[in-house]
């Protein structure tokens, strides 16, 4: 068994770990994650605080049910509705920690003390206070927090943005003075492109904070990008693990990894073709000044809107967007802190673009394969 992890006064410290979706693929999942969590209390005499996301799907439906009902749902609604997704994961884990025997308690977004700004879909952090948490985590094992929730400063629910568990398991770190952050989800690490969509791909054993955001940024499902800024302005470690036993991690993300070369393709990430430069220009400002992920490309007048969801119609009236029309979907090489985008048709284009990229880039780079 190992030592007790203790404070210095004599009281448990706390681990954070966050469990994407995928984790929870069945209700047996929860059960299997409770009994391991049940152990790791009883063998590290730790407190924990575990960041969930929803159980795969279920926010898709809750989007489909909202848009049967209004087409462009204001973003209020949105957040309001998307986030119980994630809430309903975190009181079905709860349940079975109890089963387990632990003490467990959820905090949603209202009870977190997360204050955001009024963007709603991707709300910026203003203020964390840790009273919340501090006080939940002294009475009970386990704190499950659902992902991607926070309040303005009215109360009203907001939402951290598409795939922002990472973001919360950051925050929830940070406000704690937690050093490290575990990340589970269906891959052990980050690869140096999607393993699910090319072959040949190598894990990138440790890479740096700017690395892992640039990746981010161009449409890498890794992590938040959000959430690795985060990391380093408060110098946590962020160690990805599988989301089954025995968790075994594969990727970190820190302080002294190294520049990173990869290929980026995702398969929700599209670019938006302006009619010049300009209209392209005000178009990312946009994107940026309501939290979105998007990249000015160098070439055209093109943008490339890499955060996975975007009602763009509704976007584009409420914010008087420039007119626009779809270019294709963005394949990105990273190389250290360059990126070269090429622009593909369709899905089965941008997958063989990004093959023979890949294939090309470790031809080229032979002493990429010992990363």
């Amino acid at each position: 068994m190992n030592q007790p992890t203790v404070s210095q006064d004599g009281t448990p410290t706390t681990a954070v770990l966050k469990f994407g979706g995928s984790s929870f693929a069945t209700l047996a999942a929860y059960q299997d994650i409770a009994v391991a969590l049940a152990q790791r209390v009883q063998a590290e005499n730790r407190r924990l605080a575990v960041v969930v996301s929803a159980m795969p799907g279920e926010t898709e439906s809750l989007r489909e049910r909202l848009t049967g009902v209004n087409p462009h749902p204001a973003d209020a609604s949105t957040a309001g509705l998307l986030t119980l997704a994630d809430t309903i994961s975190a009181h079905l884990l709860a349940a079975a920690l109890h089963e387990a025997g632990l003490r467990a308690t959820v905090l949603a977004g209202h009870e977190l003390g997360f204050t955001t700004d009024s963007t709603f879909m991707w709300a910026r952090l203003q203020t964390a206070d840790p009273a919340p948490l501090t006080a939940a985590l002294a009475e009970h094992d386990v704190v499950v927090i659902p992902g991607g929730q926070a309040v303005d400063a009215t109360g009203r629910p907001t939402w951290l943005g598409k795939n922002s568990s990472d973001l919360s398991a950051l925050i929830v770190a940070a406000t704690l003075g937690v050093s490290e952050v575990e990340i589970h989800s269906d891959v052990d690490g980050v690869y140096s492109c999607d393993p699910n969509a090319v072959t040949g791909t190598r894990l990138l054993s440790e890479i740096s904070y700017d690395s892992a955001a640039l990746m981010s940024l161009h449409g890498a499902k890794v992590l938040h990008r959000h959430a690795v800024r985060l990391a380093k302005q408060h110098g946590i470690t962020i160690v990805c693990r599988l989301n089954k036993a025995p968790f075994p991690s594969g990727t970190t993300i820190g302080a002294h990894g190294s520049a990173a070369s990869a290929v980026v393709v995702n398969k929700k990430s599209v670019v938006l073709e302006f009619e010049d430069a300009g209209a392209a220009d005000i178009a990312h400002s946009t994107f940026h000044a309501q939290g979105l992920d998007s990249v000015r490309l160098e070439t055209g007048a093109h943008v490339a809107l890499t955060n996975g969801y975007l009602d763009l119609e509704g976007f584009g009236q409420r914010h008087a967007l420039p007119p626009y029309h779809p270019a294709g979907i963005p394949v990105a090489e990273v190389s250290g802190s360059q990126v070269i985008t090429t622009i593909v048709a369709d899905v089965a284009e941008a997958v063989e673009v990004a093959q023979r990229i890949h294939d090309a880039l470790y031809a080229r780079t032979p002493e990429l394969l010992t990363v």
